[in-house]
């Protein structure tokens, strides 16, 4: 290990933020990079357990005693190089993950964790800045030809790794630009864009072919795909957002969130209004909002809406309200329910929460208010925790713009999944196991959001990684990529 006293000597610092007036007026990251002393000693507090819980914690199984040591001793190259061996975009897991590993970590019993993620960060940041970072080739060309249909991390992790095993791969999405949902759903606030730009440039030295605005069950069929290609990989993600069953629903101003959050971020991107907003521009700007939802989505909608100028933004969460503190004898080294507030909320947002809407009211055709109830969960016949509305609790929301960040149902079945025709499991999902990754379809493999359902970039990453093993194995009889 490091620093044997490390943890006993050495004060948690995370890296900082610019002020909440400034970065409200662009919609670039505001986040402080520590000096690079100051990483090495924070990588000196890891106390290099017995037992490394952050391991278990992190899904993509990141080395993370390994390279703090190796950041503690200024051997940041090779930090870099074990970081790597797991993941293969610690860029974009250092600016957007939630850090489990931290949840995980031994010192978070006393809620100071090593600061796993910023250090992560800034280890492939520098690998950036001092060029270390080159496009890996294979050895050798297999003559196999990969398809792979979504180019979100799942997508762009597995492409990487099969090409690196010597595969020709041809990465299609159907959106205008590579990248999914960190493209287009993650506000450039949190990431911006170039990180991709520079991965897709190191992966195109790789072999991999990236073919942009191809829709894969519409222009393009999958049985083409299946005679063109060895094998096809789906990671198309989970799109199918969750609506919101209400009286009045039609009402305009009722918008799904990655509606709103995509036009933005091509906004940013340089585009056109018309080519941002081919169905009509969707903007917070003077209006009340109230965004449906608790989680990250709903929270990127807060610091869009106030990038816009809202008059003001009001976030509903229809669970209980989680507690400051969770309870540590009872949930670490799990990750812990408790009471979240990220940087948005810190920008100014009202929450409130055991809230459910129940009617939109209008005025010529357009939304104006949100009627809603508090609700209490009670414990039901079997066990069942049920909702039930508080009597008399109603009230009115001001509301000119609704945003639905509610999460996702699965994924669309229209075009890709119904011309595969594989099999879904009982969530709506793709069917497939993590041993293999295959489909009910012979050459068909899926992984990611598509797969596992709405969940995690890092979770997307270990999911490409692992799938494309089985894709080399299945496609040479034997894989020496990891899992």
């Amino acid at each position: 290990m490091g620093k044997i006293t490390g943890f006993l000597e050495i004060d948690r610092l995370d890296r900082g933020y610019e002020k909440p007036d400034t970065r409200l007026h662009n919609y670039k990251e505001f986040v402080h990079p520590l000096p690079y002393a100051e990483v090495g000693r924070q990588a000196a507090r890891c106390m290099d357990c017995g037992i490394p819980f952050c391991h278990n914690g992190c899904p993509v199984n990141n080395l993370i005693p390994d390279w703090n040591n190796l950041v503690y001793r200024d051997q940041w190259r090779s930090a870099l190089e074990t970081l790597h061996s797991t993941n293969n975009f610690p860029e974009f897991t250092g600016r957007v993950c939630p850090a489990p590993c931290e949840s995980s970590c031994t010192l978070n019993i006393q809620d100071t964790p090593v600061t796993i993620k910023t250090i992560e960060c800034q280890i492939v940041d520098r690998g950036w800045e001092e060029g270390w970072i080159q496009p890996v080739l294979a050895p050798s060309k297999s003559g196999k030809t990969v398809a792979v249909v979504g180019s979100g991390p799942a997508g762009l992790a597995c492409a990487q790794q099969l090409a690196r095993a010597g595969h020709s791969v041809t990465l299609f999405e159907k959106s205008d630009r590579i990248g999914g949902l960190l493209r287009y759903g993650i506000p450039d606030f949190k990431m911006e864009k170039h990180p991709i730009d520079r991965r897709m440039r190191q992966m195109e030295a790789e072999g991999v072919i990236f073919r942009p605005g191809v829709e894969v069950g519409a222009g393009t069929s999958v049985q083409q795909l299946l005679t063109d290609y060895d094998a096809l990989v789906m990671s198309g993600g989970a799109e199918a957002p969750r609506d919101l069953a209400v009286q009045n629903r039609e009402l305009d101003g009722i918008h799904f969130a990655m509606d709103f959050l995509t036009q933005q971020n091509k906004r940013v991107a340089g585009d056109a209004e018309e080519k941002a907003a081919p169905n009509g521009t969707l903007t917070a700007k003077g209006k009340h909002v109230v965004v449906i939802g608790g989680g990250d989505t709903g929270s990127d909608c807060i610091g869009t809406s106030n990038r816009h100028g809202a008059l003001s933004v009001t976030q509903l969460e229809i669970m209980p309200k989680p507690p400051a503190k969770e309870n540590k004898q009872l949930v670490w080294p799990d990750w812990p329910l408790k009471l979240r507030t990220s940087s948005s909320h810190d920008e100014g947002a009202g929450r409130d929460w055991a809230v459910s809407a129940k009617r939109a009211v209008g005025e010529n055709g357009k939304i104006t208010g949100l009627e809603c109830v508090r609700v209490e969960w009670k414990l039901g016949d079997g066990g069942k925790m049920n909702m039930v509305d508080v009597p008399g609790s109603e009230f009115t929301l001001k509301a000119d713009l609704v945003l639905l960040a509610m999460g996702f149902v699965g994924t669309r079945k229209a075009g890709l999944v119904e011309q595969a025709g594989v099999a879904l499991d009982p969530r709506g999902n793709v069917a497939a196991n993590t041993a293999d990754y295959k489909s009910s379809q012979d050459k068909v493999f899926a992984c990611g959001d598509m797969r596992r359902g709405q969940s995690l970039v890092v979770w997307a990453i270990r999911e490409g990684r692992q799938c494309a093993r089985s894709v080399d194995e299945f496609l040479m009889g034997s894989t020496q990529l990891p899992r």
